[in-house]
């Protein structure tokens, strides 16, 4: 296929959207960055949605010397945050393809992860999911029903369950902690019953008490057992859906690779648990991602074209 033929993948998450083009070898041509995208019917979200998405496509375009008003791709993925229903018209007004694929961020992420290969991705940020796609093309999902009913092992619930372990401890039915000390430290707030207060008003949304899944890791590192406790169940949790999935889609003793991603797995004691309760099962490998999610995009836009390809030279084609 001529290089004059083009391919765009996008990737339009909570904190950003990133687009990247690439052409029929495999070359990544321009990549291009801007706000988030995942919401469309709330407030201002279509303006924003408009706005990130467009940005992120100038930008990859004069990266890559191409006028985007006179750019029609042959094939196009993009992946959104909060599921593709509600954009995909949007999308089919904004952008120019022959073909064009509307997913879920969890399917490009799985893309870039394996290199378009079988297997599943487990994503844990503030929220968890896990996510596969087995040789025959049929995916599954097991988490991901957010804050309310699910996201087990993520950043939010970390916190979640450290801030019940610091009330069960003030109210005299738990052991101490020294995550009591460092949230208190760290929010300002005197009591573990303020900080709860504190956690419902709107200076304190889910992804700002989400970053304070870090103070967990740390105490669990200095050897905090309750800290420990809330990571192992965690990592647990998450080896739960990541199981449920396999169970879903493979076959016993076929090979499934397991890759991981979110700032949870940072936690270097929750990613070996994790790791580790994964693969017991000796038909499991995990791995870290071989791509980001843009470049999962691109690979699934390359696929849509009936082209099996992988992302070569250009910006950030590799995971970190």
């Amino acid at each position: 296929m001529a290089a004059s033929i083009y391919f765009l993948g996008v990737d339009g998450g909570q904190s950003s959207t990133t687009a990247l083009i690439g052409d029929g070898a495999g070359r990544i041509l321009g990549s291009g960055r801007a706000g988030p995208c995942n919401h469309v019917r709330s407030g201002d979200g279509r303006t924003k949605f408009i706005r990130a998405l467009t940005g992120s496509l100038e930008a990859a375009c004069r990266k890559a010397g191409l006028a985007p008003s006179e750019l029609e791709f042959e094939a196009a993925c993009l992946g959104f945050s909060g599921g593709p229903e509600d954009k995909r018209e949007l999308v089919g007004e904004l952008i120019k393809a022959r073909r064009t694929v509307v997913t879920t961020d969890a399917e490009i992420a799985l893309s870039g992860a394996t290199g378009g290969r079988p297997g599943i991705i487990t994503m844990a940020g503030t929220g968890s999911i896990a996510f596969g796609r087995n040789a025959g093309g049929r995916t599954a999902r097991a988490g991901g029903w957010g804050y309310l009913f699910g996201d087990e092992g993520g950043a939010f619930d970390l916190v979640r369950q450290a801030l019940r372990a610091m009330l069960r401890w003030e109210e005299g039915w738990g052991p101490p902690t020294s995550l009591t000390r460092k949230l208190l430290e760290h929010t300002g707030a005197r009591t573990a019953n303020e900080l709860l207060h504190l956690f419902y008003t709107r200076d304190y949304p889910r992804d700002r008490i989400a970053t304070l899944a870090t103070i967990v890791d740390e105490a669990a590192l200095e050897g905090d057992e309750v800290a420990r406790r809330i990571v192992d169940n965690a990592a647990q949790q998450l080896a739960t859906i990541t199981t449920a999935v396999r169970e879903q889609l493979f076959e016993e003793g076929e090979p499934v690779l397991v890759s991981y991603a979110g700032g949870v797995f940072r936690n270097t004691l929750l990613l070996e648990r994790f790791i580790a309760l994964v693969e017991r099962f000796v038909d499991c490998r995990c791995a870290a991602p071989l791509y980001k999610p843009s470049a999962g995009a691109l690979i699934e836009a390359w696929r849509a074209a009936g082209l099996s390809l992988l992302p070569v030279g250009g910006p950030f084609p590799r995971a970190e």
